[in-house]
């Protein structure tokens, strides 16, 4: 189960791996019937079962956006960077942070705007099929991210409520061996 939950995650974004991943992840086609009754394979990609033409296709729109999206990623890093120097200055002037901020969602909506428009494309060269397909595997997908989220406040609730209590952190077995004593139990020895 924990396998299926591997390769389910590896699908948050199913089409961003399409758009993303190098060329030679698009493996060989498989071939197995009424693909929507079978468990997710290891390979989410295996799911769509993409013919040679298609792969194809998918390697020239991430050839011919391949370029615009290391601008756009440049850009991105460079408006978050310029965003932490003004953030960490003594005393920041507002009106810089508010045009970083401006620059920042600028370079965030270009990179989204190009996700999109990668999505689009590749869902064009799918077969109807595939579209049903791709959209289950997402749905997944977004469940297990959901749980995740859950499992991870869950954890960190009870991470507070121990804190509270005065409890170690048990998750990373960095914290002493044995609990300090407070002052008056050190005074109070026999």
């Amino acid at each position: 189960m924990n396998m299926i939950k591997t390769a389910i995650l590896s699908l948050v974004a199913a089409t961003s791996v399409l758009v993303a991943a190098p060329s030679y992840s698009l493996g060989a086609q498989q071939q197995q019937p009424d693909s929507q009754q079978r468990p997710p394979s290891v390979d989410p990609i295996r799911e769509l079962n993409l013919s040679p033409e298609q792969r194809e296709r998918i390697r020239a729109i991430r050839q011919q956006l391949q370029a615009e999206r290391a601008v756009i990623n440049q850009r991105l890093s460079e408006t978050n960077q310029a965003l932490r120097e003004v953030l960490d200055a003594d005393n920041p002037d507002e009106s810089v942070v508010e045009q970083r901020l401006r620059d920042v969602a600028a370079a965030q909506a270009a990179a989204m705007r190009m996700r999109v428009l990668s999505e689009v494309r590749i869902r064009r060269v799918l077969t109807p099929e595939q579209l049903v397909t791709l959209r289950a595997l997402q749905k997944i997908a977004q469940g297990l991210r959901r749980e995740r989220q859950r499992e991870n406040m869950d954890t960190r609730r009870q991470e507070q409520i121990d804190r509270q209590r005065g409890l170690p952190n048990q998750r990373n077995g960095l914290g002493p061996l044995f609990p300090r004593r407070s002052d008056q139990q050190r005074r109070t020895r026999p």
